[in-house]
């Protein structure tokens, strides 16, 4: 994770895909509701999830496991005017926190990079004030063998860092054994332009070439369930499922 993403901070800062959309909009608006004035940001990535809670929320800490992804994060947010967010390198399931500190907590196209989910559940569910919220959104993955091997394997050529992305029934029982209830739940499609996407990733000319052959020749119910864009002979785009929930605790 660490090699993976240390050069590849700026990148993500830039990514349109997770600067905004209706997803990041959906989740402020549940953030909003829950009128809590203590915003924990699990994997902050780029920082645009904690930027955008800090424009309505007192307090925001934004965490990532990777130092120049957070040193990158907390130079977007000053560029914008924020430097209340405070930014701390931390492992998503060794929160750094005591029990009950925040009132919501985010975690925004992060989780399908964690070696397992339930530990980091666990950790959220115990920083988290009684009655506080979970705001998460990730890849959605398929229950459909086929369609899940193949987008995986799209993934972690891409990106091997990439561990796997939950269905809804299985996001639906980890966070049920953490003890948290879903209140309520949204599946988006965000489109990936192709070039950008693995671009982001700095793939070398060899591994671009080998992943484009893999979904090229993969079968047509592949690309079609994931809306592969082909124009002579190149792929132009796909698109992601993102699964959003709101979930409380207790």
């Amino acid at each position: 994770m660490q090699a993976q993403f240390g050069g590849t901070a700026e990148a993500y800062v830039r990514s349109a895909g997770h600067a905004g959309g209706p997803d990041l909009d959906r989740l402020l608006e549940w953030g909003r509701a829950t009128g809590q004035s203590r915003v924990l940001d699990v994997a902050t990535g780029g920082g645009h999830t904690a930027l955008a809670f800090s424009a309505f929320t007192p307090t925001v800490v934004a965490t990532d496991l990777t130092e120049p992804m957070l040193l990158a994060a907390r130079a977007f947010a000053a560029s914008q005017g924020m430097t209340t967010i405070r930014f701390l390198g931390a492992d998503a399931d060794a929160l750094p926190f005591r029990d009950a500190s925040f009132g919501v907590v985010t975690c925004r196209i992060a989780a399908h990079h964690f070696p397992a989910v339930p530990p980091a559940l666990r950790q959220v569910a115990r920083v988290l004030l009684p009655g506080g919220s979970f705001l998460l959104q990730d890849i959605l993955g398929h229950d459909d063998p086929e369609l899940a091997g193949f987008i995986l394997e799209v993934e972690k050529r891409r990106d091997p860092s990439h561990v796997r992305s939950l269905s809804r029934r299985e996001w639906t029982d980890c966070l049920t054994s953490a003890g948290f209830t879903v209140i309520e739940e949204a599946i988006v499609t965000k489109g990936r332009p192709w070039e950008e996407w693995t671009g982001r990733m700095r793939m070398s000319a060899e591994a671009r070439a080998h992943l484009d052959r893999f979904v090229l020749d993969a079968p047509a119910r592949c690309r079609e369930a994931f809306s592969f864009t082909v124009e002579d002979g190149r792929i132009r785009s796909f698109a992601d499922r993102m699964v959003l929930i709101r979930a409380g605790k207790g």
